[in-house]
C-alpha cells in the first residue's frame, strides 16, 4: 500500500533522466537524500544532455512509466509523490490515473517542466494542456517559474503582482498551494511568492551572479517534496529548501561549458 507504516520521508519521483548528472531524477535523487529523505523513480524519459544543451530525447513508454510506479507503491509505498518531466498528453493522463488508483490522499508537488535552462523545449502543447487539468488540481504544490507560470495560468508574470495573479489562478485551477517563482524576473532581489488556500507567504533572497543554474527548478522542488515527506509544514520546507539551493549554486564546482549544475553536496564538505 502507499501508506505503509514505517520510516517517513519517502519520495517518488516521476520524471526525466539528465545524463549529465545535474537534472532530472539525477538531482531530484540528490537533492531528496541530502534533506533526509528517500528517493525512489519511475523514470519518464532519457535525455542526451549536458551544460552546454539537450542533444537528444527518447520518452519511455507510458506503460513502462506506470509499471516503475506501481511497482514502488505496491512494495515500499511512499509519503509525497514529485512530479518532473512528463512530455505528453497521454503519460500525463496515464501517470494521473495511476496516482488516483494507486496514490489517492498522498501530498503531490507538480514541478511543471516545460523548457531546458538550454531553451530546449521539454512538453508538447497538448501535454501542457494535460497538465493543467490533471496534475494541478489537488496538487499539494505547483511549482512553476514565471515562464511556465504564464503558460500554465495565461496571466503575465513580470513584476511580483503577477506572481501573485498567476498563483490566485493556480488555486482557481484547483491546487492546494501554488509556488510562483521570480528567479527568471529582472532585479537583484529574487521574490518567491507562495499562495495556499490559508495564506501568502513571500520568500526573497539575493541573485547570486553566476551560470551555474542548471537543475535548480528540479532541486528546489524535490526538496520541498522530501521534507513535506517528514511532516514538515509547507511554509517551513519551502524556507529550508531554499537555504539549501542557495548554498548548492554558491558552491558549484563550475563542471562544464555552459551552465554548470548546482553543488547537491555542498553541506557534507560544510560540516567537515
Amino acid at each position: 500500500m502507499a501508506e505503509a507504516e514505517g520510516p517517513r520521508g519517502r519520495v517518488l519521483i516521476i520524471a526525466g533522466s539528465d545524463s549529465g548528472g545535474g537534472a532530472g531524477i539525477q538531482a531530484d535523487i540528490k537533492a531528496v537524500t541530502m534533506m533526509g529523505g528517500f528517493a525512489m523513480t519511475a523514470v519518464t524519459a532519457i535525455t542526451a544532455q549536458n551544460t552546454l544543451g539537450v542533444q537528444g530525447v527518447w520518452p519511455v513508454p507510458v506503460g513502462a512509466v506506470t509499471d516503475q510506479m506501481k511497482a514502488v507503491l505496491s512494495d515500499i509505498g511512499a509519503d509525497t509523490i514529485k512530479t518532473g518531466m512528463l512530455g505528453t498528453a497521454p503519460l500525463v493522463e496515464a501517470v494521473a490515473e495511476t496516482l488516483a488508483g494507486h496514490a489517492l490522499g498522498l501530498a503531490r508537488v507538480i514541478d511543471p517542466v516545460m523548457i531546458s535552462t538550454s531553451g530546449h523545449r521539454l512538453v508538447d502543447e497538448k501535454g501542457v494542456g494535460a497538465i493543467r487539468s490533471e496534475l494541478v488540481p489537488r496538487a499539494r504544490l505547483v511549482t512553476p517559474n514565471a515562464p511556465e507560470a504564464e503558460v500554465l495560468t495565461g496571466k503575465a508574470v513580470e513584476t511580483l503582482d503577477g506572481q501573485r495573479r498567476a498563483a490566485e489562478r493556480l488555486l482557481e485551477l484547483g491546487a492546494h498551494g501554488a509556488l510562483v517563482k521570480g528567479g527568471h524576473l529582472p532585479g537583484n532581489v529574487i521574490h518567491d511568492v507562495l499562495q495556499t488556500t490559508t495564506g501568502e507567504w513571500i520568500f526573497e533572497g539575493p541573485r547570486i551572479d553566476t551560470k551555474a543554474t542548471h537543475g535548480t527548478g528540479c532541486t528546489l522542488a524535490s526538496a520541498i517534496a522530501a521534507l513535506l515527506a517528514q511532516g514538515v509544514s509547507l511554509p517551513d520546507a519551502i524556507e529550508r529548501a531554499r537555504e539549501y539551493l542557495m548554498g548548492a549554486i554558491q558552491h558549484a564546482q563550475g563542471f562544464g561549458k555552459g551552465h554548470p549544475p548546482v553543488n547537491h553536496g555542498w553541506t557534507l564538505k560544510a560540516d567537515e
